[in-house]
C-alpha cells in the first residue's frame, strides 16, 4: 500500500496508529516509562527488540493529569501523583510480537518514572527520573545487550560536573556518538541547560552546551528525537509557568566541535507536553500529549507529522464525519514511543485518571519493511487484517514469508555500528592507542579475516573476567588513565597539517563462498571518522562573530522524478534486477531528471573544490549490483545512511559494458539533485556519445525504452554529460580525475579553463589526456609513451606524476579508467592511485572492486568487495529423496543480458592493469 498523500500532492499524511494485540507477558498499565529500540545481534531490524523500562504503575490523588510526580522540591498542587514506580524490564520481540518480562544480570537502577533513555549501539542508557525516595541519581545506567540473550546492567560513572539529578528531561543520541541531555526539573525549578557526552572518549565526561545560537527556553516534558543525519529536534514541553509550548529547536554539532541550536520554522499544530516523538527517515511523528487542566490533545492534532524534507506539518486523514475522531485520536499523555524501520510503536500512557496498557502501531512506509515481522505470528496476522483488511493483510504476509525465505537462503552480514559502545568502570580499557603505537606489517587487500577491535567485549564475557581499571592497572596492552590524560593534553596542541597517505590496511568484504559469512571481515578502528559530524564551520562575519549555519532548509527542488528514482533504486539490501527488462522511467521523465540535474551542474566549476571526509568511487560501467553492494557494506548516501557525515565523489564511466547503465546514471543524477552539495560527479571517457554509442549504452536505451524513445533519451543524457565537471581537488592536496595528466597537462588551471558544455572534439588534447591517458606499466617506465589503447593516446610515467604534484602543491592523484585486480593500485611510489569499483569487469576479469575513504586526518582507506560467486543450488526445504531440488533465486550478476554479452565479445575491454595485452591495441578506443 502506498502512503496516503496530502491533498494537492504534498507530503504523505500522518499515519494512523491502530491497536496491536498484546501477547506473552505484557508490561501492564503504566505511564512515565521509556520504550527503546535495540537492533538484533547482527544489527538487523528483523531481530530488533523493544525495551520498556520503569514507569509508574499506580496513581494517587484527584482527577488531574498534568501535575508532575512527587518531588523533593516545594509541594506541588493537589492532583494526580504517580505511584508504584518500578525498575522492571519488559522486552518485546518485534518479529513475533510477544512480550517477556526479564531480570537482567547486574544491579538494576532504582525504581523510577519520568526518566529518560536512549539507545547507544547494543545498549540502552537510562538517566534521571523520580521514584519513591525522590529524585534518582544523575548516574548513567546501561542495559547491555552485547550478549543478546543475557542482557546485563552496568553503572557508568562520569567524571566532572554534568546534568544534575532531574526528571521530565530528554536524552538522545546525536550523530551516533553524543548523548545529549536537556531540560527537565530538579525539584526546584524548570531547567534550560543542555549537556553532551562523547561516547567515544574516555574517561567519560559531560560538557555543557552554552553560547550555541538560539538556545531553547526552560522546559520540562518536551521530546527530543535525533534524525539519522545527526540533527536533533527538540519539540514542545511545558515552561516554568505550566504553559504548554509549541515551538521546536534543532541542534547540530559542527565538524570543528561547535554545537549550534537553531529555531525550527513554524510551530506544532497544537502546543503540548508529555507527548511522544520519534523519527522515521526524515519525518518526525508526534503523538498525544497534554495541554493543561487535565485535558489531552484531541481530534486531528493528536497525531501530526513534521516532514523535514518538505518543511511541512501534516495531519491524519480526516474521517468522513468531522466528529468521528474517537477511534483515530491518540488522546493520552506520558506514553512511550519507539520506531523499528518504518513502524512506530506506542505503549501505555495516562488519560484522565486512568493508566493505559494500550499498544498501538502505525506504519510510515507503505509496508516496505515487512521483513521485520514473522508471517506466522498471530499478533502480526491480527494487526495486518485489522489495519489493511484480510485480503491485503494476507498479501503482505505472503510477501513477508517470501522475504524471510530469501533471507534464510542468503548469507548473514554482521553489522557493526560506527559508535563505540559505552564501556563501564569494571571493563577493560580499550587498547586502541597501544595498538596504534605498535608496528604492524602492511596487510594486502586479499588478507584473511581481520580481528575485531579489542575494545569489544566478547559475548558471554563478564566484567569479573576483565582487568579492573579503577586503580589505573598497567596490564600489557591496556592504557592507563594517566596515559589517557597525556594523550588528551597532546591532542589539545595545534597539530601539524597532516599529509595525505594511504592506510596500511584495506577493509575487505570476503568473497562469498559456501560456509563463509560475508561481512565479517572488517577493521573497526579505521571506520571511526565515518560518523564524525560533517557540517563545516561557516567562519566569521565582518565583526568577527561566528556565522550562522542554516540548519533548516527546505529542499529547493519540488518532489519529482528524482524522488521516484530514489524510492525505486536506493535500496541496497532489497534491489533486484527486474524480470522485465523495460525501464521504469520513460523518456520524458528522464528528460525531467536531466533538466534539474543539468541546472545544478551548470553552476559548478570545471574543477570542483571539495573537503574531507569523502568517499571516492571508480568506474561503475552499468554494474548497478556492485554499486548497491558498496552502499550496503560501506554506507548509503541517504538521510538514513551517512550522507550528512561524508561526501561522495564518483570519477566517471557510469555507463557502457554493464547491463544496468540506466539504473546507474539515473540514480546518481537523482542523488545529485537530492544532495547537490554532498554528491559529486565528474566525467569519464564513456560519458561521450561517440563512445557509448559503441559500447552498449545506446543499445540498452533502445532495448529498454523502445527505439524512438530510447534514442531520444540517449541523446538527452549525452547532452547532460557535456556539462559534467572534469576534475576535483580535495583539501587542495588530492587531485581526482578520470584518466590522467597525459602529455599536455602541467597545471590544474588548464583543466579549470575548459569551458562547458564540452564535446570531445572541442576539448582538444587536454580533454583527451584528462579522460583517456594512463600511467605507464610500472614505476620503471618514465616519460610519455604511446598507449596500447590506440593511436593518439599516451601513458605517463612516475616522473610526470611527481613533477605535476610538485608544481601544483599536491600530494596525490586519484584516477580511475583502468581495471585493476584489487580494485585499487598504487603508482609513482604512492603519489598516484588507480581506483576501479566494478567487480569482475565484463564478466571475465575476476577483479575486486574498491572505494577509497578519505578521512578528516587525510588518511585514505581502501574498502573492497569481491566478485559474487556463481549461483549455488540450495535446499531450503530439504526435499525428500527423489524430489527435484529447487535452486535459490539467481544472484544478480553484472552480465545477465545477451545484448551486453555480445557487445563485450565484439569489442573486448582493455585487459586489467598488469596483464599483458598481447601487443595489440584495444578496441576500447575507436
Amino acid at each position: 500500500m502506498e502512503a496516503d498523500l496530502s491533498p494537492g500532492g504534498g507530503p504523505p499524511l500522518a499515519p494512523r496508529p491502530k491497536p496491536f494485540p498484546l501477547a506473552g507477558t505484557p508490561p501492564g498499565p503504566r505511564c512515565g516509562h521509556t520504550l527503546t529500540t535495540v537492533a538484533g545481534p547482527d544489527g538487523e531490524l528483523a531481530g530488533a527488540k523493544l525495551v520498556l523500562f520503569g514507569g509508574a504503575t499506580a496513581l494517587e490523588g484527584s482527577q488531574r493529569g498534568d501535575t508532575p510526580p512527587a518531588s523533593p522540591g516545594p509541594a506541588s498542587t493537589a492532583g494526580i501523583r504517580l505511584a508504584g514506580a518500578t525498575s522492571d524490564v519488559h522486552i518485546m520481540d518485534v518479529r513475533t510480537g510477544k512480550w517477556e518480562k526479564m531480570a537482567p544480570h547486574g544491579e538494576p537502577p532504582s525504581p523510577r518514572a519520568a526518566h529518560a533513555a536512549a539507545a547507544v549501539g547494543s545498549m540502552v542508557v537510562v538517566q534521571g527520573g523520580i521514584g519513591p525516595a525522590g529524585l534518582a541519581s544523575e548516574d548513567l545506567h546501561v542495559l547491555d545487550f552485547t550478549d543478546f540473550d543475557r542482557p546485563r546492567w552496568h553503572r557508568v560513572m562520569v567524571s566532572g560536573a554534568g546534568p544534575s539529578a532531574r526528571y521530565a528531561h530528554t536524552l538522545a543520541l546525536v550523530a551516533n556518538r553524543f548523548l545529549v541531555a536537556m531540560g527537565g526539573n530538579d525539584g526546584k525549578a524548570t531547567l534550560s541547560d543542555a549537556w553532551a557526552l562523547d561516547t567515544s572518549e574516555k574517561p567519560y565526561q559531560w560538557k555543557k552546551i552554552s553560547d550555541a545560537g538560539d538556545m531553547p527556553s526552560a522546559r520540562m516534558y518536551a521530546t527530543a528525537a535525533a534524525r539519522s543525519d545527526g540533527l536533533l529536534l527538540l519539540c514542545g514541553g511545558r515552561d516554568e509557568s505550566g504553559t504548554p509550548l509549541g515551538d521546536a529547536y534543532g541542534l547540530a554539532r559542527h565538524r570543528d566541535g561547535r554545537w549550534e541550536w537553531a529555531t525550527a520554522p513554524g510551530d506544532m499544530p497544537m502546543p503540548r507536553y508529555q507527548h511522544g516523538a520519534v523519527f522515521v527517515n526524515a519525518r518526525l511523528h508526534i503523538s498525544g500529549g497534554a495541554v493543561g487542566g487535565g485535558r489531552m490533545v484531541e481530534d486531528k492534532a493528536s497525531v501530526v507529522t513534521l516532514d523535514t524534507a518538505a518543511g511541512a506539518w501534516v495531519h491524519q486523514e480526516a474521517p468522513e464525519e468531522e466528529d468521528d475522531w474517537a477511534g483515530r485520536a491518540v488522546s493520552q499523555c506520558r506514553h512511550a514511543v519507539a520506531a523499528v524501520g518504518s513502524y512506530i510503536f506506542i505503549y501505555g500512557g495516562l488519560k484522565g485518571s486512568t493508566l493505559l496498557d494500550d499498544f498501538l502501531l502505525a506504519e510510515d512506509g507503505g509496508g516496505s519493511q515487512m521483513a521485520i515481522c514473522d508471517p506466522r505470528s498471530p499478533t502480526w496476522r491480527q494487526w495486518l487484517d485489522s489495519a489493511h483488511g484480510s485480503q491485503d493483510g494476507a498479501a503482505r504476509l505472503a510477501e513477508a514469508a517470501a522475504e524471510e525465505a530469501a533471507a534464510a537462503a542468503a548469507m548473514g552480514v554482521r553489522r557493526v555500528g560506527a559508535v563505540e559502545d559505552l564501556r563501564c568502570l569494571d571493563e577493560e580499557i580499550d587498547r586502541d592507542t597501544s595498538a596504534a603505537a605498535s608496528s604492524s606489517a602492511a596487510q594486502t587487500p586479499q588478507a584473511q579475516s581481520m580481528p575485531q577491535s579489542s575494545t569489544m567485549q566478547s559475548p558471554g564475557s563478564t566484567p569479573d573476567s576483565t582487568p579492573s581499571t579503577r586503580d589505573g592497572g598497567d596490564s600489557p596492552g591496556s592504557v592507563t588513565l594517566q596515559m589517557k590524560q597525556h594523550y588528551a593534553l597532546a591532542n589539545q596542541r595545534t597539530p601539524p597539517t597532516p599529509d595525505v597517505r594511504l592506510y596500511h590496511r584495506a577493509v575487505v568484504v570476503a568473497q562469498d563462498t559456501p560456509g563463509n559469512l560475508r561481512g565479517l571481515v572488517r577493521q573497526l578502528s579505521i571506520d571511526q571518522f565515518e560518523n564524525e559530524g560533517r557540517r563545516v564551520s561557516m567562519g566569521t562575519d565582518s565583526v568577527g562573530k561566528p556565522q550562522r549555519t542554516p540548519l533548516f532548509e527546505r529542499n529547493a527542488v519540488d518532489p519529482g522524478v528524482h524522488k521516484m528514482v530514489l524510492r525505486e533504486f536506493l535500496n541496497p539490501r532489497g534491489w533486484k534486477p527486474s524480470e522485465d527488462s523495460k525501464f521504469f522511467l520513460d523518456a520524458e521523465q528522464i528528460n525531467q531528471l536531466c533538466d534539474v540535474a543539468e541546472q545544478i551542474l551548470q553552476a559548478e566549476p570545471s574543477v570542483l573544490r571539495l573537503k574531507a571526509p569523502i568517499k571516492l568511487f571508480g568506474d561503475l560501467h552499468g554494474q548497478f549490483g556492485d554499486l548497491m553492494r558498496l552502499f550496503e557494506e560501506y554506507g548509503t548516501p541517504s538521510t538514513a545512511g551517512d550522507i550528512t557525515y561524508i561526501d561522495y565523489l564518483f570519477l566517471g564511466d557510469y555507463v557502457d559494458r554493464g547491463a544496468h547503465s540506466l539504473e546507474t546514471i539515473c540514480l546518481l543524477l537523482a542523488l545529485k539533485i537530492e544532495h547537490p552539495k554532498n554528491v559529486h560527479l565528474i566525467r569519464g571517457n564513456h560519458e561521450a556519445s561517440d563512445i557509448n554509442a559503441l559500447f552498449g549504452f545506446r543499445l540498452e536505451c533502445t532495448e529498454r525504452l523502445g527505439e524512438q524513445q530510447g534514442i531520444w533519451a540517449w541523446k538527452r543524457l549525452n547532452s547532460l554529460f557535456n556539462w559534467l565537471p572534469l576534475a576535483a581537488t580535495i583539501e587542495d592536496r588530492v587531485l581526482c580525475m578520470h584518466g590522467g595528466i597525459g602529455r599536455s597537462i602541467m597545471r590544474i588551471e588548464q583543466i579549470d579553463s575548459l569551458q562547458r558544455p564540452l564535446t570531445m572534439e572541442d576539448g582538444g588534447v587536454v580533454l583527451m589526456d584528462l579522460l583517456w591517458s594512463d600511467p605507464t606499466t610500472n614505476d620503471g617506465v618514465e616519460g610519455v609513451q604511446p598507449s596500447p589503447r590506440g593511436p593518439g593516446l599516451v601513458t605517463f610515467g612516475p616522473d610526470r606524476v611527481k613533477e605535476f604534484c610538485k608544481t601544483n602543491n599536491l600530494q596525490m592523484i586519484v584516477r580511475a579508467h583502468e581495471c585493476v585486480m584489487d580494485g585499487f593500485e598504487r603508482f609513482a611510489q604512492g603519489h598516484l592511485i588507480t581506483l576501479f569499483s566494478a567487480t569482475n569487469y565484463c564478466g571475465t576479469a575476476n577483479n575486486a572492486g574498491a572505494i577509497l575513504v578519505l578521512g578528516r586526518d587525510l588518511v585514505m582507506v581502501p574498502k573492497l568487495i569481491h566478485p559474487l560467486p556463481p549461483n549455488m543450488p540450495g535446499t531450503p526445504k530439504s526435499p525428500a529423496y527423489g524430489e527435484p531440488i529447487e535452486e535459490e533465486p539467481p544472484t544478480p550478476h553484472p552480465m545477465t543480458d545477451t545484448w551486453m554479452q555480445s557487445i563485450n565479445e565484439e569489442r573486448p575491454p582493455t585487459p586489467p592493469r598488469g596483464r599483458p595485452s598481447n601487443g595489440s591495441p584495444s578496441l576500447a578506443f575507436i
